[in-house]
């Protein structure tokens, strides 16, 4: 049971960067061992230009059979000659699937830390299988692979013997499949189709293939013309399985038409709760408060600086308003939980092309950043020492300069509402200072009128008649030039000059 994986390559982008994708070096032949044989990965050649990497696998037939006891519990299928007589281990099929997923694991899920974003991108690919089993031959191999992005689909029939031609051809084909995809996609899909094609696994299909399914289906499943042939046979022809997975999937087509996640699709029913309304959280709020101004900005990329572990990028994603969403944080820890926090690595192609996640920090300006809609900066400014401040000022408002830019902040006053916090002590450790309504307001109006913006006050949160609301949001409008702005500034400096 063979199978190789080809891609071409220049000395700027080696060839050979496939060793990182596999996790497996060119110059080593490796060996692994399976639950029915042995898998080697090998290169038959390793070069900038070129590069081929080979997955062997011996399965051993006596095994297969002794594992397979037990009416049909994975036992040989096609034991035309004898039980111990048959053509596992010669054509792919999903014992070859397996082996893949075995010795494969990092690099179907996309994952590759010294190349992360090669593994993200499409690499010119040539995958060959000399023999893959094929019920309903060559045409259906066409269809199954055609509407994948492959360039060039050919499969070519095995001749029963080619001695005797007027036998005819077997159910075997010779797949070469060519063009240029990402090598996580390529190695999906094959997971899911061979085993499809040979229309028998050697194993009990269980529940947990539906999860397997969808995840290796992810991308390209929903979509896919042949649909109910693919998860039927997937499935072993299991009826329930099947429509399980089919009903996950028809969720899938929905969401990505729409650009959301699956969970605000299928989200009629929720268990958890019961009919009684509950207070909504002060966070929840705050979020509502500023999706909101945004979408009345009209605001369509938006900037989220300070975006922490990703709670308003995600609720951002789910408006297939908002087209480009850009998350900057300081900290590596709190992009890493963001990104599992949206799944990045599972996210569909579509809603992945919308959202970035940065490094960076607020008090110096980026160039990446100018251009954009929006940004918001919410419970962002009382985590900086005061001095720090003008350098967070001027890297938004005068260097970004986004047209609209939302700064949401705790309002001093309120806390005397809290009954859990002490007099005296601020909402949480880490804040350098909260401000008066008064105070807040002082601030954005400067602002505003150093950098040629206008600026409205919302409240957020209830608001108190005595204290006011527990946050308190700025919402600045863009209303000056920036040549207007920058004589307002040359004005200023002289006159302080000159003083």
């Amino acid at each position: 049971m063979f199978l190789t994986i080809s891609t071409t390559g220049n000395p700027e982008r080696p060839a050979t960067d496939l060793g990182f994708l596999l996790h497996k070096h060119p110059e080593k032949a490796q060996t692994f061992s399976t639950s029915h044989g042995t898998a080697h990965v090998f290169y038959p050649e390793a070069s900038a230009e070129r590069c081929t990497a080979a997955l062997l696998l011996e399965v051993d037939p006596v095994a297969l059979v002794r594992r397979g006891k037990g009416k049909g519990r994975g036992g040989a299928p096609d034991a035309a000659l004898a039980q111990y007589v048959n053509d596992r281990p010669y054509a792919g099929s999903s014992l070859l699937s397996v082996a893949m997923s075995a010795v494969f694991k990092s690099a179907l899920n996309g994952v590759c830390r010294v190349l992360p974003e090669r593994a993200q991108a499409p690499m010119p690919l040539r995958i060959e299988v000399p023999a893959l089993p094929a019920r309903g031959g060559a045409e259906l191999v066409r269809k199954l692979f055609g509407p994948l992005g492959w360039a060039s689909v050919d499969a070519v029939p095995v001749p029963l013997d080619q001695q005797f031609p007027e036998w005819g051809d077997s159910r075997y084909v010779r797949l070469v499949l060519e063009g240029e995809l990402r090598l996580a996609d390529a190695l999906r899909q094959l997971y899911v189709l061979l085993p499809v094609l040979d229309d028998a696994k050697h194993y009990w299909v269980a529940p947990d293939e539906v999860d397997k399914l969808l995840r290796a289906g992810e991308g390209w499943l929903a979509a896919h013309p042949e649909q109910k042939l693919i998860t039927s046979r997937y499935l072993s022809r299991r009826w329930g399985l099947t429509r399980q997975a089919m009903q996950q999937l028809e969720l899938v087509r929905l969401a990505e038409s729409d650009d959301l996640d699956v969970e605000s699709v299928d989200n009629a029913v929720d268990e958890t709760t019961d009919t009684e309304e509950k207070p909504v959280p002060l966070a929840e709020q705050r979020r509502a408060a500023i999706l909101d101004a945004l979408r009345a900005a009209g605001a369509s990329r938006v900037l989220d600086l300070g975006c922490g572990q990703g709670q308003l990028v995600q609720a951002l994603l789910k408006d297939a308003g908002f087209k480009e969403i850009v998350g900057v944080d300081v900290s590596m820890r709190a992009l890493t939980i963001a990104s599992r926090r949206l799944k990045l690595e599972r996210m569909g192609e579509r809603q992945a092309a919308r959202v970035t996640l940065r490094q960076g920090s607020l008090t110096y300006t980026d160039k990446r950043l100018k251009g954009y809609d929006a940004a918001v900066l919410s419970e962002v400014v009382e985590h900086l020492d005061l001095p720090r401040l003008p350098a967070l000022e001027y890297a938004v408002f005068g260097s970004a300069r986004p047209r609209t830019v939302l700064v949401t902040t705790p309002n001093v006053e309120y806390n005397v509402r809290w009954e859990t916090l002490p007099a005296g002590q601020v909402r949480h450790g880490d804040h350098r200072f909260e401000w008066t309504r008064a105070e807040f307001r002082a601030w954005a109006r400067e602002v505003a009128q150093r950098h040629g913006y206008g600026v409205d006050f919302v409240p957020v949160g209830p608001d108190d008649p005595e204290v006011g609301p527990p946050t308190q949001m700025a919402v600045f409008t863009m209303t000056a030039a920036d040549e207007t702005v920058k004589q307002n500034r040359n004005r200023t400096e002289k006159e302080a000059n000159a003083a």
